[in-house]
């Protein structure tokens, strides 16, 4: 119905948010407020909840305003709104306000899907924001991320950086800001490691890193310093696992570029050329045995043992070993 846009801020009356990570979601908002902001310093913001909403709240917010200010309008959780209040948006899309910017959030589902679809034919400006769950997706985040500081950073770096801090994505975007302002020149790999290199997460990558190439002293150390200074042994078989799973799936995949195989297996291209350099020391059934053991000491460190320690360092060892038998 509208694809009018304010040409002094290039925000469309319309805004949609779909998806459901919530960093890009707010990121989003954030930003339509900035641009809008540069037109309309003084530009009123009201924020519309799911919970609780009564009839006709939405349209008493987009009414005028005593002194005329512009609004943004954020309506955030229409994947959980009430019937209530996705009638209320149907009827504001039907006749939209001037002076006012609506913006919705809708995380996933079906819920709220004929307003979705409402926006979208009256034009509205979609944002999509995925999830970003596995290392290929945070790969690409964290290269996004120096991209738009207009910083470069090299691909073992990104490697490392996902290893040390891609469990939480906050965590990863503050990380990133956090190496951009407080470097210079090119982020490499020893720059990574000395900002986050002690992390439980790096910890247990390098632990694996040396025991699935066979480095049984390098493991034997770095798992004892680990040890020494607190590191549970849970999420150190966890990585250890997931490093043979990653050489399982390369190594059944065949030959192929190492795009064409990251996009097929989920992964980022880095990790299958770094599995596919690690299986030149492995045979099918030594993997599978290795695979065996660490997944016996899975149980045995989450309770299933008496010994957590005893449990991981033979997990280890056990790795070590078939490696060279394969």
């Amino acid at each position: 119905m509208t694809d009018l846009v304010d040409v002094r801020s290039g925000v469309p009356p319309l805004v949609l948010v779909t998806g459901p990570e919530e960093l890009l979601a707010e990121r989003a908002v954030d930003q339509v407020l900035a641009d809008l902001r540069v037109a309309s310093p003084e530009i009123e913001l009201v924020a519309v909840e799911t919970a609780g909403y009564e009839a006709g709240a939405l349209a008493m917010h987009a009414s005028p305003s005593l002194f005329g200010e512009d609004k943004v309008i954020v309506v955030r959780g229409l994947h959980e709104a009430s019937d209530a209040l996705q009638q209320d948006v149907l009827a504001y899309l039907e006749q939209p306000a001037e002076d006012v910017t609506l913006v919705v959030l809708h995380s996933s589902g079906n819920r709220g899907k004929k307003v979705l679809d409402t926006m979208k034919k009256s034009r509205a400006r979609v944002v999509e924001c995925p999830a970003i769950k596995s290392d290929r997706d945070k790969a690409d985040f964290v290269t996004g991320e120096f991209r738009r500081a207009r910083r470069k950073i090299a691909p073992d770096a990104v490697q490392a950086l996902v290893e040390a801090v891609g469990k939480d994505l906050r965590e990863l975007a503050s990380a990133c800001t956090q190496l951009v302002d407080d470097t210079t020149g090119v982020v490499d790999h020893d720059v990574v490691d000395r900002y986050h290199g002690g992390k439980v997460e790096a910890t247990g990558f390098r632990v694996a890193d040396a025991a699935v190439t066979g480095e049984a002293g390098e493991a034997l150390r770095l798992l004892r310093h680990a040890v020494a200074v607190g590191v549970d042994p849970v999420p150190i078989v966890a990585v250890l696992a997931g490093q043979l799973r990653q050489l399982a799936k390369v190594g059944g995949a065949g030959r192929g570029r190492s795009a064409d195989l990251a996009r097929d297996l989920g992964m980022a291209p880095w990790q299958v050329d770094k599995a596919r350099r690690a299986l030149r020391g492995w045979s099918g059934p030594a993997l599978g045995r290795a695979i065996q053991a660490v997944a016996a000491a899975d149980e045995e460190v989450k309770g299933g043992g008496r010994d957590p320690v005893y449990a991981v360092e033979h997990a280890v060892l056990t790795v070590v070993r078939e490696h060279e038998s394969g």
